[in-house]
């Protein structure tokens, strides 16, 4: 592994700054000769009476305990200037100059795709998302699905990829040190295996407020597309989205009904053009014009045996209200006695053709 103290260090000197700490490596040819060559600059940042002698001391100490923290834990560096920094990534104006990471995945795959959403995304939303995910698998078995870990869409988004057989990429808002949510990090742990974890954050960095919005820009900058599954009308989702248009990615956006606080946000990024209507992977495929390795299997209701009268009769009132429908309004419908109804849904549901919500509710699976 290369040596990269000064890289580190020059991160670590207070108020130094991305741009400048990148135009002050420009300036003098390495992160090395900014510490040995770039004083009057470096004072320039500074406020006081302060020594710089002391001030980089401070930050090469501090970039010793991180490189012994990297080395202990097998951590890969990615320098901006290096040709393994991911390509998509150095493009953006904003690009960290270090990442940090574990895993094997590979940062310039052929197509990588970031999947966010709320926190408290709707049952309908999670579908949609697992289904959104097991199609790319079928339709594109190299994708990389890239997302932040947070609960709601982003942990779905990640698990989605793990089942499915696709390598999956948490960008964290903290250091390698720590797994936040913790409930996460069985999860966290396969995505290693199968793909990777990475961040800008050294050792110790907790996750803050800031640091989310921090690392949206990662999580936008990487992909080739983002994909907002479901987003209340303010939120993280919609900052990512807005890196990504300004970074010339190409977003998407599920829409929802006009009354769901949950797809507010997709809805409104749709109506200002700042997202393209997407019902599924295969929509986001025709757009970005990505040649589909294999095709879709038929629904599974074709496998199934012919749906009874009575199941179809279900299934056919089900889809009048996707996110589900009380038996009672099951019954006026199918025109069934409640006892017979009843029976016949805890036999959809062993079958996997609808699924019981609590409330007394039933939704359709198929």
């Amino acid at each position: 592994m290369s040596d990269f103290r000064y890289e580190i260090a020059l991160q670590q000197l207070y108020g130094i700054g991305l741009n400048n700490a990148k135009h002050l490596i420009e300036h003098y040819g390495s992160a090395e000769n900014v510490f040995l060559y770039a004083d009057k600059d470096i004072a320039k940042t500074q406020h006081g009476n302060v020594s710089i002698k002391q001030i980089k001391q401070q930050a090469l100490e501090q970039a010793d305990a991180e490189m012994e923290f990297i080395h202990k834990h097998n951590i890969r560096v990615a320098y901006y200037q290096n040709d393994d920094y991911p390509y998509r990534l150095k493009e953006c104006i904003d690009a960290p100059i270090l990442l940090y990471g574990l895993g094997n995945y590979d940062y310039n795959c052929k197509h990588v795709v970031s999947v966010v959403g709320t926190r408290m995304p709707t049952d309908r939303g999670k579908e949609q998302c697992r289904q959104f995910v097991a199609d790319l698998a079928n339709l594109l078995p190299d994708t990389l699905i890239i997302s932040g870990l947070a609960y709601g869409i982003d942990v779905t988004a990640h698990r989605a990829a793990l089942d499915y057989g696709l390598p999956t990429l948490i960008i964290p808002a903290h250091g390698l040190d720590r797994i936040y949510p913790a409930v996460h990090r069985n999860v966290a742990m396969e995505a290693v295996r199968h793909g990777g974890i990475l961040t800008e954050f050294k050792s110790g960095t907790r996750p803050d407020k800031p640091n989310f919005v921090q690392r949206n820009r990662i999580i936008a900058g990487l992909a080739d597309a983002v994909v907002v599954v479901e987003s209340k009308e303010r939120g993280g989702s919609l900052i990512t989205a807005e890196m990504a248009n300004s970074y010339s990615r190409e977003v998407f956006a599920f829409p929802g009904r006009g009354n769901d606080e949950q797809s507010k946000g997709c809805n409104k990024l749709i109506k200002y053009d700042k997202a393209r209507l997407i019902e599924n992977a295969e929509d986001m495929l025709t757009h970005m014009m990505w040649e589909q390795t294999k095709q879709l299997q038929p629904l599974q209701t074709e496998l199934l045996p012919e749906l009874e009268p009575n199941e179809q009769k279900i299934i056919d009132t089900l889809h009048h209200e996707p996110d589900g429908m009380h038996i009672n309004q099951i019954l006026t419908f199918v025109e069934l006695p409640f006892a017979e109804v009843s029976a016949q849904l805890f036999t959809m549901e062993m079958k996997g053709l609808v699924k019981s919500l609590p409330g007394g509710l039933y939704r359709a699976l198929k």
